[in-house]
This record gives C-alpha cells, structure tokens and sequence, in this order.
C-alpha cells in the first residue's frame, strides 16, 4: 500500500506498521471490500492511531490515502485524491469541520464519485451534531468507537447509509423535526471550538490534566482555554462556569 498523501508533502503514518494493535484484531476478514479514506485531525498521534488500527488494507479493506491537519490541506488533500470517506474531526484550525464540508460540497454532490462524509469527533455536542450533519455530514461517531466499529460505519458511509453512535441520533432527529431555528446565544458565540469543547469538560468535572490526555493537549493550553473563556463570559471560577454551562444544557 503507497503511503498517505499530506497537504504538506510528509507521511503522517511512520511507524503505524509498528502499532502494539494491529488491524488483524478489528477485522475478521473483509472479502472484497475495499475503500479509500482520508483522516482529517489536527492531532498527528491520532491520525497514527486510527492508520494503525484501520489502515491495514488487506485485513480491513480500509486504504488511507491521505491525511491533512486543518482545513485547507483538507480540501488540498480531499480534492487531490478524491476518497470515498473522509473521517472528518469536527474541531479544525481554519473554520473547522463545516467549512471543510462547505468548501468540499460540489465532491459531496458529485453524482458518479460523491465524496461521503463520516465525523468522528471527542465531542458529543448535540450543536457540533448537528451542524456538520447540516454541512453535509453522512454520520457522526465519537472517538470512544473501537476499531471493528469504525471499519464498519466506514463501508456504511460508503454505501450511502447514515451511521450515529448511540444517542447522537436522536439529537440529529429532533433537530430535524423542529420547525423553530434554535435560539441565538450571544455568549456561547464568542467562544471559539476549541473553548467551547474545554468549557463543557470543565463543566462535567473534568481535571485539568483529564482535560489535557482527552483533547490532546497540554495542560498549559487547557488553562489558556479556561482563561479565555471566563474572561469572554466575565466569570471568577470554575464554578461559576460549571453553573452557567449547566444552565444552558451545555454539560
């Protein structure tokens, strides 16, 4: 299998091939199946991890052939190798997962090669759900999934199906079931992604180092986040956070 194109010319998957799971566990054989996928994560060791785990081709049917780290080598990277899937994160610099949706959409409607969607995001965030599903979005599922699964929902996309996982469904269908546009926030949208995704784990409890091992960041970076986001919402504490989010659903 060639090694993954990267918008800036480089692999993103050295040493997958060395991975302490190989894709023999995800996948029980795949028959004929194949599919051609791009990761879109701003986290490199995350991309390796889901390459090692998925991209083993002839086990799972899975070929990554492309990787890319924000928006713009996305679409650099999508619309050179025009993928089947593109499992897309929700959280991007440059505009995030919806602009990489908007920007891609003549690939999505693309009658002969459509290009399909599938985001797989830390967030279970019922707007961030709805918003790339809005954008064009086939399915969503968090990284929680395990590998079987992913390889699974993949084909799925690639067949044209929807894929959730559990309970984001449902956000998805009351979403589209309400004729109402949701309410304007003016506070919440101040913050950017990144701060909005911190807020709602700081608000469920989490530690700052917790934080910083789910989101793949410093722990520095987390207390910038946190700075930012009492300065913007003119808050004192954590606690005054936590009370405000809940108030709004957030958590």
């Amino acid at each position: 299998m060639s090694e993954p194109t990267e918008a800036n010319g480089t692999s993103g998957t050295s040493g997958a091939g060395e991975a302490a799971h190989p894709a023999q566990s995800v996948s029980g054989g795949t028959g004929e199946r194949h599919v051609r996928v791009v990761l879109v994560d701003d986290h490199r060791m995350f991309r390796t991890g889901v390459q090692a785990e998925i991209g083993q081709t002839a086990e799972t049917g899975v070929e990554v052939v492309g990787e890319a780290a924000d928006v713009d080598q996305a679409v650099t990277v999508i619309t050179a190798t025009r993928p089947e899937v593109v499992l897309l994160d929700v959280h991007l610099p440059g505009g995030g997962g919806v602009e990489v949706l908007r920007r891609c959409a003549p690939l999505m409607s693309d009658a002969e090669r459509p290009v399909r969607f599938l985001a797989l995001s830390v967030s279970d965030a019922a707007e961030d759900v709805i918003g790339v599903i809005r954008g064009g979005a086939r399915g969503y599922v968090t990284k929680t999934i395990t590998g079987t699964d992913l390889v699974n929902s993949v084909f799925r996309v690639q067949e044209g199906d929807a894929v959730f996982s559990p309970r984001l469904a449902g956000f998805v269908l009351d979403a589209f079931a309400s004729t109402d546009a949701p309410p304007v926030d003016e506070d919440l949208d101040r913050l950017t992604q990144r701060e909005r995704e911190v807020l709602r784990l700081i608000a469920r409890g989490y530690a700052y180092k917790e934080i910083a091992k789910q989101l793949y960041i410093s722990v520095k970076t987390v207390e910038s986040h946190v700075s930012a986001v009492l300065r913007k919402l003119q808050l004192s504490n954590r606690h005054e956070l936590t009370r405000w989010a809940t108030a709004r659903r957030l958590v």
